[in-house]
């Protein structure tokens, strides 16, 4: 799967591209004010329709529906990475590399044995330098390039989700 970042770097460049592409202004505000009035036969406040070459509108449109494809793809069909954590000992164990959200965001464990999160955190973000999990009550800061565990013990089967202190990067628990 392709990282977020080189999906938007695409999308931009695209745009660049094709605006430079396009190489001709498609309307000019008239340099002397002579130009700007009008004549006795033209309505003022009315659009003026200027003609596009069909390839303009082509591009156009196949831009913006490969667009709503990729939106409709990122928010719909997109899967979020789910790991299943490794038990060493009596403990439950994963590392969560906080980089632009959490990898994996989805981690699955079992009900009744102690987890221990270390989350690796890479990014600089003032969003992601805590964590919250709300349903343990834990709130945890997280020191830009070091490992920080969090241990707790799920009682119970369910989905727990954590988030970061701005409540904008989530990710969840799953308790088996």
């Amino acid at each position: 799967m392709m990282n977020r970042k080189v999906i938007a770097s695409s999308i931009a460049s695209l745009g660049m591209v094709l605006g430079i592409a396009s190489g001709e202004a498609v309307a000019q505000m008239p340099h002397n004010m002579e130009e700007m009035q009008p004549s006795q036969g033209e309505r003022t406040g009315q659009f003026q329709r200027i003609e596009q070459p069909l390839s303009n509108k082509i591009i156009v449109t196949v831009g913006g529906l490969g667009l709503i494809g990729l939106e409709l793809w990122w928010f719909l069909a997109s899967k979020p990475k789910s790991r299943q954590a490794t038990i060493q000992g009596d403990i439950q164990e994963i590392t969560v590399t906080v980089d632009g959200g959490y990898e994996p965001s989805q981690i699955v464990v079992r009900a009744g044995q102690k987890v221990r999160l270390n989350f690796d955190r890479k990014d600089a973000s003032s969003c992601l330098e805590e964590v919250r999990f709300p349903d343990f009550e834990i709130a945890r800061t997280l020191p830009l390039n070091r490992v920080t565990p969090i241990e707790f013990t799920p009682a119970k089967p369910g989905r727990y989700e954590f988030t970061c202190g701005m409540n904008m990067f989530r990710g969840a628990i799953e308790v088996l």
